[in-house]
């Protein structure tokens, strides 16, 4: 969030400059207060008090990275090695914010081991079966966190966007109850994600295993995308495929097996060879795309109110920032 915040309010030249070099010249022109850069930080309050207001929400924890350097990158040193250094003006306001949130007072989870995906996955699990949940968010690797107690909100570029979802797949909300959503989000329930990414949420992290996810630079299986969501539905999981792969004795059955993925399946071109050669990577990106969920937070339920917020800590920080309008 604080990140769409940040590129959503940058100046035109920065946005359209060509080299690190020419960017950091125009950083004067960004919002700033007191010499402090601030444009992201007061988008993202903007967005956080509209959400609290209008989707009526009692309790929240947000949850940040703190790092790359995390339990993946000591499995697979280029997980997020695609990534590229976070400009200066970011970097100070994600401290900045991470610090304002915790002076009002809300509960900000935050590890040098695990990511926020994880921090997040552990919250939702914890108190499933409780009380409805849902994660906002613009990443598509929550998706694996949805359940009939958990909803993700998952941000779109654009409204427009967000609508197409929603009213694609109006039949399958309750006609008895009415969604407030935040604005760019589509509601994304068990039912929406299978018929939107052609699996099940608790297949995700199969699935990324086998067509990988260049944002996180997870490998996976090389040239079979088409053929993983078809796979997954007929076996269910990473192991079933390869249970059915190592079912074949010899090059006949195997043949046999690659003629009824393309005949049942509707699979044209057999990834039978690519699934041989990339096994092991097939797992491991497996493993680095699952979100842990048994993380131990360091904030209890109680803490993760909102009535605990400060309004004077609110004010103090709002004018340390100059947010004036707010």
């Amino acid at each position: 969030m604080l990140v769409t915040s940040y590129y959503g309010l940058l100046p035109k030249q920065i946005l359209f400059a060509k080299t690190d070099e020419e960017k950091e010249r125009y950083y004067d022109k960004i919002m700033q207060y007191n010499g402090l850069y601030t444009n992201a930080m007061y988008a993202m309050t903007k967005t956080l008090r509209k959400i609290e207001k209008d989707q009526h929400i009692t309790h929240m924890v947000i949850c940040f990275d703190t790092t790359r350097d995390t339990f993946r990158r000591e499995e697979y040193a280029d997980y997020k090695a695609n990534r590229g250094t976070t400009p200066e003006p970011l970097k100070q306001q994600f401290a900045n914010m991470e610090d304002m949130l915790r002076e009002i007072g809300y509960a900000v989870e935050m590890s040098d081991t695990y990511e926020a995906d994880d921090l997040a996955g552990s919250a939702a699990k914890l108190y499933e079966g409780q009380m409805p949940t849902y994660i906002i968010t613009k990443d598509h690797d929550y998706l694996q966190l949805i359940s009939d107690e958990t909803s993700l909100w998952l941000i779109q570029t654009k409204q427009e966007n967000a609508d197409a979802i929603t009213g694609k797949y109006a039949a399958v909300f309750s006609t008895e109850k009415k969604y407030c959503l935040p604005d760019k989000a589509a509601q994304i329930t068990p039912d929406i994600c299978r018929a939107e990414y052609g699996v099940r949420p608790e297949q995700i992290p199969d699935l990324k295993g086998i067509v990988g996810d260049s944002s996180d630079n997870i490998p996976g299986v090389k040239g079979v995308s088409s053929a993983a969501a078809p796979l997954l539905n007929e076996y269910g999981t990473l192991d079933g495929i390869y249970e059915a792969i190592d079912s074949c004795a010899d090059d006949k059955e195997k043949k046999a097996l690659s003629a009824f993925w393309k005949e049942s399946l509707g699979i044209k071109r057999t990834p039978m060879n690519a699934l041989i050669r990339d096994r092991d990577t097939a797992f491991l990106s497996r493993r680095l795309a699952t979100i842990e969920r048994d993380v131990p937070l360091t904030h209890t339920f109680e803490e993760m109110s909102l009535e605990r917020l400060s309004e004077v800590k609110r004010d103090e920080q709002y004018k340390k920032y100059g947010f004036k309008s707010i």
